[in-house]
């Protein structure tokens, strides 16, 4: 989805992940999320798990899927623990994880821990959803990056994924270039954080994105701005 001249409404809305993570999130609000994935052709929506059942009496027989977040925001939990999560999610509908990696371990160069963590998650689910890591970049080194790249690479995921939204900073081009340029072939770059305009959303498909996670799909399929934060 690199080279785009001009915008293409319909696969721009493949591309997104219609996202609401906010902690304060009720029925309606979830309910709102779904209606407007099926009405502007989204990829998904992106929930926390416990939100999976519902999106998918919402969802049924309809070709949104549903991905569930897994050990966000800070990617600290047990991996076992991220497992368990993630399998169940899958169980109740979720046909996609997005998984926040062990940040603490990565930094201070913990590869194996970092690797294994993620390979319970992809074990967990496996033939039933692919695996998207959040690597939250605005905490991490170019080189750590590259390195969580190689890593969910060897772990067996599919994408590689920017921030959470509730790190510091967002999704940027930069990043989205360096993770296409350092993803194994056939993985997927997904940029998440911050991206509230078509502006912005075309830059990170231009990057060499896949996916986009965003909150203000709407408002980006429309052309305008959307200020409504995960």
């Amino acid at each position: 989805m690199t080279g785009w001249p001009e915008w293409d409404r319909e696969k721009l809305a493949a591309a997104i992940d219609h996202t609401l993570l906010k902690p304060d999130a009720g029925r309606e609000d979830v309910r709102k999320l779904c209606d407007e994935a099926l009405e502007y052709r989204f990829h998904s929506v992106c929930v926390h798990g416990g939100w999976v059942p519902f999106c998918r009496g919402i969802l049924a027989g309809s070709p949104v899927s549903i991905s569930a977040v897994c050990g966000f925001p800070l990617g600290a939990a047990a991996p076992e623990v991220k497992a368990f999560e993630a399998a169940r999610a899958v169980e109740n509908g979720a046909s996609e994880i997005d998984m926040v990696l062990q940040i603490g371990r990565l930094r201070e160069g913990d590869e194996e821990a970092v690797r294994e963590d993620i390979r319970q998650v992809v074990e967990a689910v496996k033939g039933g959803a692919i695996v998207k890591v959040i690597l939250e970049t605005g905490m991490l080194a170019d080189d750590q990056k590259k390195t969580a790249c190689r890593l969910a690479a060897e772990a067996g995921a599919h994408f590689v994924k920017t921030s959470t939204g509730f790190g510091p900073g967002g999704a940027t081009a930069e990043d989205v270039r360096l993770l296409r340029a350092h993803a194994a072939p056939g993985m997927g770059v997904k940029a998440s954080g911050g991206i509230r305009d078509l502006a912005a959303a075309l830059r990170m498909l231009q990057a060499g994105a896949n996916r986009l996670g965003t909150s203000s799909g709407v408002a980006i399929l429309q052309g305008g701005a959307g200020d409504r934060p995960y």
